[in-house]
């Protein structure tokens, strides 16, 4: 821990371009890996080259790197090393296949460090933004007991099925908001320009209105005079409230309590961060992690500020010498099931294992849950949109059918 936080404190090295003369007054020009321009013109002084210009190399264009772009490199790292290709010609393998000019460039940072007498942990180190504590802590334990392509190979499968978890949380959700987004826009542009046509046509009837129909064109003479200050204040409103939600750990807390109770999703939300949080524990007791030093990067690995709090409590108990699953069932937010594996672990010696059969079952939990959940949302979401539409269309037509009976 003590050298991924002197890692993170280490100022960051990037790539400068640079162009001089040497002792011979000829023209050379390279590149060279530097925390600093005035740190390029010392080293190329040293090596006698007049220096004319330095400058920052440009990133490459492409994608932005995701999670699933380091998950794909896991897994080809870790089969090129257990078909026995040497370190650095699978790093200049996998490069080369890669099709986004960024992963290119920081798998080939990566090599370049290794190639120079870096560790490869410490040199995942330098790149924070992809590769966590709990990957370089990984690694740092496959370097050290000589199993890495093991503990690479474990790696991927914990990517993999954690990213396999995210996604179906993600596809769960994605429907019912993507249907709520377009209701909003259909409703919009009935209040903003069909209501108004409507209202025209009822004024030159000359009649009395019914009351729904008059609350229907208050709304919409509402939404057309302040349409702007709706969308304003919906756009502003949750952008504050996604960026309290990002950087305040106490609002964090209070959205996650909040969201693991909602009906139906809750106990989605609630099983997939109980998954990740005995994978992850699994993963990193399997690979020699102690288990003080393993519960650093459980909690944030659950995705989740309820469960995070209740590592950090069962880390300062086992600090202490307190059990394991005492710990975990003092929280009160572990289910039976996972108190009754754990306990099951320790006694026999086998705690990654139960951990992950604990992980295996709550992944298929959440898979049965997705699948239930959008067959349920479904209908509901016709039922509701139903009743908004259909409720509109019958207030507008409400007059003409007064005007059709009195005929």
């Amino acid at each position: 821990m003590a050298t991924a936080a002197a890692a993170l404190k280490a100022p960051k090295e990037v790539i400068f371009e640079w162009e001089g003369k040497d002792k011979n007054g000829k023209v050379v020009r390279g590149e060279i890996r530097a925390g600093g321009e005035a740190v390029v013109s010392a080293s190329l002084r040293r090596q006698g080259i007049l220096v004319n210009k330095i400058r920052k190399r440009r990133t490459t264009g492409g994608r932005s790197i995701k999670q699933k772009d380091i998950a794909i490199f896991t897994r080809q790292l870790s089969t090129m090393m257990k078909a026995g290709v040497p370190l650095l010609q699978s790093f200049d393998i996998v490069a080369r296949g890669s099709t986004n000019p960024r992963m290119t460039k920081l798998l080939t940072d990566i090599r370049n460090d290794v190639e120079t007498g870096t560790s490869l942990s410490a040199a995942f180190r330098r790149h924070p933004m992809y590769f966590d504590a709990l990957y370089c802590n990984l690694v740092e334990a496959g370097e050290a007991g000589g199993i890495l392509e093991a503990l690479l190979d474990r790696l991927a499968l914990y990517q993999e099925k954690t990213l396999a978890i995210k996604q179906k949380i993600k596809s769960a959700l994605m429907y019912p908001i993507a249907v709520i987004v377009v209701a909003f826009v259909v409703l919009t542009v009935i209040m903003i320009f069909v209501i108004p046509a409507f209202k025209e046509v009822f004024t030159s009837f000359g009649a009395d209105l019914p009351a729904p129909t008059l609350f229907v064109i208050a709304m919409s003479e509402f939404f057309v005079r302040w349409w702007w200050a709706i969308f304003g204040f919906i756009g502003l409103g949750g952008y504050f409230f996604f960026e309290s939600w990002k950087r305040s750990p106490k609002m964090q807390k209070s959205m996650d309590r909040l969201l693991l109770k909602l009906p139906l999703f809750g106990d989605l939300l609630n099983k997939s961060a109980i998954a990740r949080w005995t994978r992850t524990l699994a993963t990193m007791f399997a690979a020699g992690v102690p288990l003080v030093e393993a519960l650093d990067s459980v909690g944030g690995a659950s995705g989740n500020a309820v469960y995070q709090e209740a590592t950090e409590q069962i880390q300062k108990d086992v600090s202490t010498g307190s059990a394991l699953t005492t710990s975990m069932t003092a929280t009160g937010v572990f289910p039976t099931m996972v108190l009754q594996m754990a306990a099951i672990g320790e006694e026999s010696g086998a705690l990654d294992h139960m951990l992950s059969k604990a992980a295996e079952f709550y992944e298929d939990e959440v898979d049965e849950m997705v699948k239930g959940l959008s067959s349920l949302m479904e209908p509901f979401i016709i039922v509701v949109l139903g009743v908004l539409i259909g409720g509109i269309v019958v207030s507008m037509y409400l007059p003409i059918f007064k005007l059709g009976s009195v005929v």
